[in-house]
């Protein structure tokens, strides 16, 4: 695809819409360590240098002089090879390694405009260095600057970086050293006789033919008598790669001149080939075209794939958060079956509301005589009825515990589903560390119930009331009214066995046909759906104050779901505008 030749429309637009993409994934968040997110990360980060080192500067400023990046592997005599070029000691070289740290860029005197403001590689900090001034052997604290020295002999339109070993020791190197290569308009790529078989330097020579990078090799230290076979082989190589077009230079191992510099006759053929770029400015044209092109493209690529990274992240948190809410959720449904299956009626509750209503003889006769039992109840409660406040209280103990347990197994079922998935430890151990303490639970826990207790108590009073508190009503009082009710809602005998079923039937009968006396059938259906309402709302509500543990640690991600789409138009919208650029 042609480039453009200028800042025309066309170019503004193409801009524009890159400017647009690096937006876009500066605001993208990978924070979960699922599958491929490491490679993805790696994607965005890389891809965000290049727009902003030099796709984007690039493209702005075709004019610009070329930046050639001197790089290889450690001992490769890079440094060596910069000096032997500028017939200076500009750059510090050493038997010791690594030794570039801080990249040197040097540039024609006339140049110095288009390197010293941060137009490209904004994110390293400008070192001048005064003409004749002696190399730098830099310390770990050079990482993130950029030594700049003029030098009359490197032709206008022209600058020479030495970057770091691309297989340095030291982890910041060989990142910086990446992002230089990313950088260039073209790549001067030193390597050896005895080491230009290393797989790392071939893993970038193949990323250089996939993105058309404007490329010439260097094969250095090549011992006398193996020139021809080594240099055949290495092209041979270069060819399967697809950078048969690609000038390869060889430098004999020989000894330093007086200077301390490789021999001027050495290094004259490549000196030559970089001259002669610079002169014409077509040739510098071309090769700005080559690479950029090449670099949009490979960007546009690995931007997609940085989407596809965020749509993992994406599908990761949307099963994250299922987890969440259907661990809750049947805890929600379970808790509510426990107080509608009979299971409420056990133990401490039940043995309370025997002693409040009466006797097992009571029960018995009630079993025998339903059909009367609406005046026998009255009579029966003529008398001075048990505290209900022992009811109450077990009843309270029961649904209070209830909803911790059920609680404490939403949490423990999300704990175990967590540790199930890729790259939720983190986040499990942040959600974890918000949980409710338990001594907070269960005080939470008795306010919903105690407030629900007093909800349907002002039912009861509300509804007896509008029936003008008839004798039966007031032989009993609102408090044992609201604990038979209570007694009803939770009176199902479904998953009750033995004498458990007849007991809780004959409680149920009991609390139901006392309840139909004093209001009516239809009121008592309707006071029952209304509490089994409000019970039902509030166990939601304290189930949901403990799951918000776990969707706040999920919210503290800010991970996008639109995310992906964003990436997608904005690759579009790049493509669209070179598109429309180049007339097709």
């Amino acid at each position: 695809m042609s480039l453009p030749s200028g800042t025309g429309a066309g170019a503004r637009v193409v801009l524009s819409s890159l400017d647009h993409l690096r937006e876009v994934l500066d605001g993208v968040v990978l924070p979960l360590d699922v599958a491929g997110a490491d490679a993805a990360r790696t994607d965005r980060a890389e891809v965000l240098d290049q727009l902003t080192d030099y796709v984007i500067p690039r493209y702005a400023q075709l004019e610009a002089p070329l930046l050639a990046v001197v790089g290889g592997s450690t001992g490769a005599g890079k440094s060596t090879l910069v000096n032997a070029l500028l017939r200076d000691r500009v750059s510090a070289a050493s038997a010791i390694r690594p030794t570039t740290r801080r990249p040197l860029l040097v540039h024609h005197p006339d140049d110095t405009s288009w390197f010293g403001d941060d137009r490209i590689l904004p994110g390293l900090a400008r070192v001048t260095l005064a003409p004749g001034a002696e190399p730098l052997v830099t310390g770990d604290g050079a990482h993130g600057e950029l030594e700049l020295r003029a030098s009359a002999e490197l032709p206008a339109g022209l600058a020479l970086l030495d970057a770091p070993d691309i297989d340095s020791v030291v982890a910041e190197n060989r990142q910086l050293a990446n992002q230089l290569l990313a950088a260039a308009d073209l790549w001067v790529f030193v390597t050896t006789a005895a080491r230009y078989g290393d797989a790392i330097p071939w893993a970038l020579l193949t990323e250089a033919a996939a993105r058309r990078i404007v490329i010439a090799v260097v094969l250095d230290r090549v011992p006398a008598g193996v020139s021809a076979e080594v240099r055949q082989d290495l092209a041979a190589r270069l060819h399967e790669e697809g950078l048969g077009r690609a000038p390869l230079f060889v430098i004999p191992e020989t000894a330093f001149d007086a200077a301390g510099l490789l021999p001027a006759d050495d290094v004259a053929a490549l000196r030559g080939w970089l001259h002669g770029i610079a002169a014409d400015t077509g040739s510098r044209a071309s090769v700005a075209r080559q690479t950029l092109g090449g670099a949009v493209d490979a960007a546009l690529t690995r931007a997609s794939r940085v989407g596809d990274g965020a749509r993992g992240q994406v599908g990761a948190l949307v099963a994250l958060s299922a987890q969440v809410d259907d661990a809750y959720a049947q805890a929600h449904q379970r808790l509510m079956a426990a107080t509608a299956d009979g299971a409420m009626l056990r133990g401490e509750v039940l043995a309370r509301w025997q002693e409040f209503v009466g006797t097992g003889e009571f029960f018995r006769s009630v079993e025998a005589q339903v059909g009367r039992l609406r005046d026998r109840v009255t009579s029966f409660f003529r008398g001075t009825p048990a505290p209900a406040e022992q009811v109450e209280v077990a009843i309270e103990t029961g649904l209070q515990t209830l909803l911790v347990a059920e609680a404490a197994r939403a949490a423990a079922d999300v704990d175990h589903a967590w540790r199930l998935e890729p790259g939720a430890r983190a986040v499990l151990a942040r959600a974890t560390a918000a949980l409710t303490p338990e001594d907070q639970l269960v005080e939470q826990a008795a306010d919903q119930v105690r407030g629900w207790q007093g909800d349907l108590l002002s039912m009861v009073r509300a509804e007896g009331a509008d029936k003008r508190f008839t004798a039966r009503m007031l032989s009993f009082g609102v408090n044992g009214l609201a604990i038979a009710l209570m007694v009803v809602i939770f009176a199902s005998t479904a998953g009750l066995t033995g004498a458990e079923v007849a007991i809780a039937g004959g409680t149920a009968v009991v609390a139901q046909k006392l309840l139909e006396a004093v209001f009516g059938d239809d009121a008592v259906r309707k006071m029952a759906k209304a509490a089994r309402t409000d019970l039902h709302r509030r166990a939601g509500e304290f189930l949901a104050a403990q799951a918000d543990a776990y969707r706040g640690a999920l919210q503290t991600l800010e991970i996008d779901a639109d995310a992906p789409d964003r990436v997608a138009a904005a690759v579009t919208g790049v493509r669209a505008a070179r598109r429309a650029e180049a007339g097709l």
